[in-house]
């Protein structure tokens, strides 16, 4: 239990010698070093996931990701451990707040920076779902601008094809309609366009004469309508219009499994708002609660440090401090008298010797 409070301790930033003094300090500089700590350890988490999905495909993709991780959190412990230990209880109240506000804006950024990694996980399942209607939106509108820009590059020989087609249409159905005459006329049956006669007669003939040169103008179109239905088929190929389809279920699900860390994060803030366009105010108010939960817990040991009052421990820093400043001063003032007196005797032995050196001359 001793090494795991001196780790602690050492994750808070305090002089471990001078707090082992003072044994009423020790249980809250053990919550702020473990506050410190698990923050450090949740930033490891964050950066080796999003570094995972950097490099996901890549053979080496856990390597970078461990390795991302621990440098990421390691740097991430080591700014939270300034942050805190450089809070000087000794000041007054007004100067901690003024020392702490930038500290405070810089674990707000280190929080949401902490968070959305993990909030990418946590929303994962979601995250995949609605990947995939993006995906499937996307191709649709893909081919649909295909399409579009396919029937304004052959507007003439589309719109050609779609006038045969309905005269073939047409023809066909007038054909339809001759032949049935026809067999009425052949076996006797009375309407308003037969004669009721039963038997092959001249209205028959004539009927049978209309119709073939009626099939031989549908064969003609026919040939016609294949031509042009080949050449728009050609096109279609050439262009690559044939080659894009709609995305399988299948395929829309390994197309969000490899998804990168941009799309992911894209997805995750679409999900505050329903296909539909309308805000969804469950999952917002989720999404956002995790973030601020991860900004607080950040926050958390300067918050601490700022609540907590002025021990033993804050006044004998503040007592070694000030001895150490005025040892400091102590030095430097004996450091400028030696100065001084070498000085003085270096030029007292100097104007002597120049002395002895003139009355020697004359």
């Amino acid at each position: 239990m001793n090494s795991i409070s001196r780790f602690f301790w050492f994750c808070s930033g305090v002089h471990i010698p001078t707090l082992e003094k003072h044994p009423t300090e020790q249980n809250k500089y053990f919550g702020i070093g473990a506050t410190i700590f698990f923050t450090g350890l949740f930033a490891t988490l964050s950066g080796g996931y999003a570094m995972y999905f950097v490099f996901k495909g890549d053979a080496g993709a856990w390597l970078f990701a461990v390795l991302f991780g621990l440098i990421w959190g390691l740097a991430i412990f080591n700014m939270d451990r300034y942050i805190v230990s450089s809070i000087n209880k000794n000041a007054s109240t007004g100067k901690q707040i003024l020392q702490a506000t930038p500290r405070i804006l810089l674990a707000i950024m280190i929080g949401m920076v902490i968070s959305r990694p993990l909030e990418l996980k946590i929303f994962d399942k979601e995250i995949r779902a609605r990947l995939k209607v993006s995906y499937l939106n996307n191709q649709r509108s893909k081919i649909d601008t295909l399409n579009l820009a396919f029937g304004n590059k052959y507007k003439i020989e589309i719109s050609k094809l779609n006038e045969i087609k309905i005269q073939w249409d047409s023809l066909e159905s007038a054909i339809k309609s001759d032949r049935q005459k026809l067999n009425f006329e052949i076996f006797g049956n009375k309407t308003t366009e037969t004669s009721g006669v039963l038997g092959y007669g001249p209205y028959a003939k004539r009927k049978e004469l209309e119709l073939q040169q009626r099939q031989k103008d549908l064969d003609t179109l026919s040939s016609e309508l294949r031509r042009l239905e080949g050449f728009v088929l050609d096109r279609k190929q050439f262009d690559g219009l044939m080659n894009e389809k709609l995305f399988t279920d299948k395929t829309l699900d390994s197309l969000a499994s490899v998804a990168g860390f941009a799309d992911r994060n894209w997805a995750l803030g679409q999900l505050s708002f329903n296909t539909n366009g309308k805000r969804d105010t469950n999952t917002a108010l989720a999404i956002t609660f995790i973030g601020l939960l991860f900004v607080f817990f950040e926050c958390l040991p300067v918050f601490v440090k700022l609540m907590s009052g002025r021990g033993p421990y804050d006044r004998s820093i503040e007592n070694t401090e000030d001895s150490q400043i005025h040892e400091s001063n102590k030095d430097r003032d004996y450091d400028v008298t030696v100065i001084d007196g070498v000085h003085d005797t270096r030029v007292s032995s100097e104007i002597t010797q120049r002395k002895n050196k003139f009355n020697s001359t004359y």
